[in-house]
């Protein structure tokens, strides 16, 4: 509980008991904030907030007389995340803040970071959620809103976390959520094109991503991936000491000796001339960078190697490379990648495993950016065996229209085939697999729903995996 004139300079005492920019969430008590989502404008719920039990409300125009107290500023994005850190007790001066930007890898690099130090110190908050020893919970965003993000810190310090490691997305940087938090370390996995729906161009997407780094203390880290095409936007917008990691000699942490398997990684890095072997599970040379990125992190923190060595084992990012085996004599693997840069590093990675054919079950999400679904289409005809074109969050688009515009440049191709429906897409690529094949999953990872046209509905591609493995695995035994 904190009084208004706490928050925000008024002369208003009110007691608020909350902070909240959805009005379908306000209790009473709480103090509604009309931010600017672009796509609606949040004044037009006022009274139904306020008939919910708001005690104030911020505005940014005139919006008449209310029952409650109204204090109009000049954006209320801007004040949101001021007013939720002084409403929760400033709780990033209580944790070292680890952000990991990115256009792939943000999950994994970020989950890495809070396994290699421990969920017990460490929170973790972005695509799967936001989890401690303490909880694991749902999120509607990857990085979520300021009256979100603030309350979900403020768990992590009553928990007795000391670090935070968040994936901060574009669209989180672009619309200043996370505008006041001066982070301890940011991380650079890679930029490639993607979001311009949202961005309008490359430039705007690259600028926005930056300005982590620009956010960073002076006295924290910025880890940057040197092998990125856009590594040296990132290092001109560092505000904190840069370290870099990836292929070459010239690195801070460089790694070599690369071994690749279905199941695990075996490589070795170089850091402060002194050379390490690691055995990880998480599979994949993109895996390879992203831990780099993590164990670049720890070190920088101050862990040695001894510490981080023996929390390497227990690394696994739900939904990434998530091999199901229930006895198949062939792969069926799970994984997130959706972009062309992820799915192309996927598909080459894929290619060097010593497997028969790959099968591909992919979509492309509705209401998203539309320009690159060709090029997805493309570069999974081009790079498996057969793909299965499936739909994948369609929202209020067409599955059909989605997926021409992903066949759009292959359809003189014959390696390809069309089932809507994503269960009977999984079971075909299954029903089909033959011994030493790969069937790939992609698009959800470990995400609980699809988002069709009228409705939102549970759905989980591991599970769909393991309910047609099963049966397939049913027929045979009972033959």
């Amino acid at each position: 509980m904190k009084k208004l004139n706490e928050l925000i300079e008024t002369n208003y005492d009110v007691n608020i008991s909350g902070v909240k920019i959805n009005s379908k969430e306000i209790e009473q008590g709480d103090l509604f904030v009309c931010t600017d989502m672009g796509t609606m404008d949040r004044h037009d719920f006022i009274d139904d907030a306020i008939s919910k039990g708001a005690s104030a409300v911020i505005v940014k125009k005139d919006v008449g007389e209310k029952s409650v107290p109204i204090i109009k500023v000049k954006n209320p994005n801007d004040v949101l995340p001021i007013i939720c850190s002084k409403f929760y007790d400033e709780p990033t001066k209580k944790l070292k803040m680890i952000g990991v930007t990115g256009t792939d890898g943000k999950t994994s690099v970020a989950t890495m970071i809070q396994t290699l130090i421990g969920d017990d110190l460490c929170g973790y908050i972005g695509t799967n959620g936001y989890s401690c020893s303490k909880f694991n919970k749902d999120t509607n965003n990857t990085t979520p809103d300021s009256d979100k993000l603030y309350g979900y810190l403020n768990e992590f310090v009553i928990s007795g976390c000391k670090y935070t490691s968040m994936e901060v997305c574009s669209e989180a940087l672009m619309r200043g959520r996370v505008k006041n938090i001066e982070y301890d370390v940011s991380i650079l996995t890679n930029i490639t094109s993607e979001h311009l729906n949202i961005h309008g161009t490359l430039e705007n997407y690259i600028n926005d991503k930056c300005k982590l780094f620009s956010q960073t203390k002076k006295d924290g880290f910025c880890i940057l991936n040197k092998d990125d095409e856009h590594f040296d936007k990132a290092f001109k917008a560092s505000n904190g000491k840069v370290l870099t990691y990836g292929s070459g000699k010239n690195n801070d942490l460089y790694f070599k000796d690369i071994k690749l398997f279905p199941e695990r990684n075996i490589f070795t890095i170089v850091y402060k001339n002194k050379e390490y072997k690691i055995d990880s599970p998480m599979a994949g040379l993109f895996n390879i960078y992203n831990l780099s990125a993590a164990l670049l992190t720890l070190f920088a923190l101050g862990y040695d190697f001894n510490y981080i060595e023996k929390r390497i084992p227990l690394l696994h990012v739900s939904g990434r490379l998530e091999l199901i085996n229930m006895g198949q004599d062939f792969y069926v693997m799970v994984d997130y990648a959706h972009t062309p840069n992820g799915i192309t590093k996927l598909l080459e990675y894929v290619s060097l495993l010593p497997i028969n054919r790959s099968i591909v079950v992919i979509g492309q999400a509705g209401e998203r950016d539309p320009y690159k679904r060709k090029y997805v289409g493309e570069i999974v005809a081009k790079n498996c065996d057969k793909a299965i074109f499936t739909y994948e969050d369609p929202r209020s688009e067409d599955p059909k229209d989605i997926i021409n515009m992903m066949i759009e440049n292959i359809k003189d191709k014959d390696n390809y085939e069309i089932i809507i429906d994503r269960s009977k897409a999984i079971k075909r690529a299954i029903d089909i697999a033959k011994k030493g094949d790969m069937v790939l999953i992609l698009g959800k990872g470990n995400e609980t729903y699809e988002k069709l046209k009228d409705k939102t509905i549970y759905f989980n591609d591991i599970e769909e995996a393991k309910k047609h493995l099963k049966d397939r695995l049913d027929k045979v035994s009972n033959k």
